[in-house]
């Protein structure tokens, strides 16, 4: 072969791989982690699962970041990872009652409440099926007090459940993301076990966070194939594929969903109401058939005859989203693959183009394993974090504590994420404010959209090739 035309391969192959991600995920350190926390009586049952970041908006560099404990509340920190208030979880309302259990946080800025913006950070209530709002005191910040307070109106109703006693079938609030929209705010909320998702509303009630439901929508529980059968996800008796991670696009008005045994979806938010989803990935296990295992009390999937009609990016449990603004809709939007410890990126504008795939390896803190939730910032964040900030839940922090198994959250610098890869990620720290978002109206509506406030799972959803 000449020396012209191998040159010429090496650069379509080039080009190839470039333009379909890397081949083998990049890794990259983190290089700053919050204090282990310990699921055991000893530990007060902490289970770190997803975190938000708050930006401080008279000195970025002493932002502060949220991160749930599911049954043993919250916790706040620096970005030093130092750990700076600690809000226990509600406790049981009875003795057959289920206690509080956090476990999704997000932030809205600038929520008129009792006449004042207030910046709230918004966190589902798994155990007793509420959103709880805790506002934000920036002065407290700067004089390192304590900066949250519970801000819920006491007489919040469940989110799903029809009756207290339904809510200790724990069939509850699970994900949640939220957004604004001008002087209103939103927060979308997932249901445990279920495949149903909700849309509130955040209201004023004397100086209190309350909400009300605007929009329903059903994701699908069964898929048929391309080959005509049916394929249900594999799941514990009586549970369907439920959705944790999710992300709005402030700017596109589009959420993204991760149902965890099925993939990604991208799903259209047009005055405040569910559009068509569409799912744009697949999880590698889509499709494969499975069997429940009764003495182990899991699935076991039939891998031997997987008809290979999974994606080639997430492996099960697709888990936590977030989304990386830049100028003019580009940007991307992250996906945690829980199954292999990686993390997948797609193009935010177009069709959601895969990009590739990264993992947070060993360096100055241990690696991220079985990531649940993420948040990324794109805005400076003082002298540690000057191109943006990646916060990753890590699923086995080490070194354990004997035979304790601990889990943190990891901070990693976006440029570390960005420069990692062949062809490096974007690096825009002026295109977006968390703090200042502007609705982008380039979409079109949908003429045969239903009315507000109805369920939406007669919508047919669709599922690329």
């Amino acid at each position: 072969m000449s020396a012209f035309a191998l040159s010429a391969l090496t650069a379509l192959a080039t080009a190839f791989a470039l333009s379909t991600g890397p081949a083998v995920p990049v890794s990259l350190p983190a290089t700053v982690e919050t204090p282990a926390v310990y699921d055991d009586e000893a530990g007060g049952n902490a289970d770190a699962d997803d975190p938000a970041v708050w930006v401080d908006p008279e000195n970025p560099g002493r932002s502060i970041v949220i991160g749930t404990l599911k049954e043993a509340g919250l916790d706040v920190y620096g970005l030093d990872g130092r750990r700076l208030q600690h809000i226990a979880a509600p406790e049981a309302p009875g003795r057959d009652a289920k206690p509080g259990r956090y476990n999704n946080v997000d932030i809205v800025y600038g929520f008129e409440l009792d006449g004042e913006e207030t910046d709230l950070a918004l966190v589902s209530d798994r155990g007793r099926d509420r959103i709880r709002a805790f506002a934000i005191d920036p002065d407290a910040v700067a004089a390192g007090r304590p900066p949250l307070k519970d801000v819920t109106a006491p007489d919040v109703a469940p989110v799903f459940a029809a009756d207290e006693a339904e809510v200790d079938d724990q069939r509850t609030a699970y994900g949640l993301s939220a957004f604004s929209d001008d002087d209103d705010a939103y927060v979308v909320v997932s249901q445990r076990e279920e495949t149903r998702l909700r849309l509130l509303k955040l209201k004023d009630e004397d100086g209190l966070v309350g909400y009300e439901a605007e929009d329903t929508l059903d994701l699908p529980g069964t898929f048929t194939l391309p080959d005509g059968t049916d394929w249900t996800p594999c799941a514990d008796p009586g549970e369907r594929p439920q959705v944790e991670g999710m992300a709005v696009d402030q700017e596109e008005r589009v959420l993204y969903a991760a149902q965890e045994s099925v993939g990604l979806w991208r799903i259209e938010l047009d005055d405040e109401e569910f559009e068509k989803p569409e799912l744009l990935d697949r999880v590698r296990e889509y499709g494969t058939p499975w069997t429940y295992d009764p003495a182990e009390e899991e699935c076991v999937l039939d891998t031997d005859n997987d008809p290979g009609f999974g994606g080639e990016h997430l492996s099960a449990d697709a888990e936590g989203v977030t989304i990386y603004h830049a100028e003019d809709g580009t940007g991307y939007v992250l996906a945690s693959s829980q199954g292999d410890d990686t993390f997948a990126v797609y193009e935010r504008n177009g069709h959601n183009d895969f990009v590739g795939s990264f993992r947070v390896g060993d360096g100055a803190t241990d690696g991220v394993q079985h990531s649940d939730g993420s948040m990324v910032v794109n805005v400076p964040l003082g002298r540690s974090f000057p191109k943006g900030l990646l916060i990753t839940h890590d699923g086995e922090a080490t070194p354990a504590d004997g035979d304790r198994e601990g889990t943190n959250f990891k901070f990693v610098r976006w440029d570390a994420v960005a420069g990692a890869f062949p062809e490096p990620l974007t690096i825009d720290t002026e295109s977006f404010d968390p703090r200042d978002v502007h609705w982008r109206p380039n979409r079109t509506t949908d003429p045969a959209a239903p009315v507000a406030g109805s369920a939406r799972s007669h919508r047919a959803p669709v599922v690329r090739s």
